[in-house]
């Protein structure tokens, strides 16, 4: 038939391109937004906090509502934990979240000097933060090349063929192998909207899907 069943290096430009392209009237991820409208790491990195397990517009809006009454980490310690949880209600683990954020932001100012640190293994080392949000500090608060790897980011890679873990955490470790590193960034919110709209976990819609003429369809028994 002449088709490249597979994802690979050869043709990733072209599907980044693809993917971009069919994209390019949809709204980018929230955390994205935030890190576009902001350009602040501190506030990306809030607003990954609250993206966990939060759909993306729910999370939008809670960052619009907190960084009204704060933007910075000390301005934020000055709000009670009760005052940020009614400002982010109703991002899941709201109470649970107000908590993290009033630990980060003392974090930030008793070990980093007030300024969010630019390297994933600081950002780890505070509490409440995994590599998916450090990575995505990287990216979108620094505009620093990192590989963020979330559901979609699994899901889709695999589903391409492009590579064949099991787990996220081994996801990023083949990425930052195999991932030309001119698309570190975009990945992560090309993928997630991606597989938000199109390559979606059941019955993607393979018949709307400009890659499809590459992609291995892993996993996929039933499309649309």
């Amino acid at each position: 038939m002449g088709f490249v069943m597979a994802v690979n290096n050869k043709n990733i430009d072209n599907v980044v391109k693809i993917i971009r392209h069919a994209l390019r009237d949809l709204p980018d991820p929230s955390v994205t937004l935030v890190g576009k409208r902001w350009k602040s790491p501190f506030l990306v990195l809030i607003s990954c906090i609250m993206s966990l397990r939060t759909k993306d517009e729910t999370t939008l809006p809670a960052s619009e509502r907190l960084f009204k009454l704060a933007d910075t980490p000390e301005s934020m310690l000055q709000l009670s934990a009760k005052k940020i949880e009614k400002a982010i209600f109703p991002v899941g683990f709201y109470k649970t979240k107000a908590k993290t954020i009033h630990g980060i932001c003392r974090d930030i100012i008793d070990r980093y000097g007030g300024k969010v640190p630019d390297s994933i293994e600081e950002l780890t080392t505070m509490k409440g933060v995994g590599r998916k949000t450090a990575n995505l500090v990287m990216t979108e608060g620094f505009g620093i090349p990192a590989i963020c790897v979330d559901t979609h980011v699994h899901r889709i890679s695999n589903r391409f063929g492009y590579l064949e873990t099991s787990v996220p955490d081994e996801t990023e470790i083949v990425l930052r192998k195999k991932l030309p590193k001119k698309h570190w960034i975009d990945y992560n919110a090309l993928l997630v909207v991606w597989g938000q709209n199109i390559c979606r976990p059941i019955s993607p819609k393979c018949s709307q899907c400009g890659v499809k003429r590459y992609c291995a369809r892993i996993g996929v028994d039933k499309s649309r």
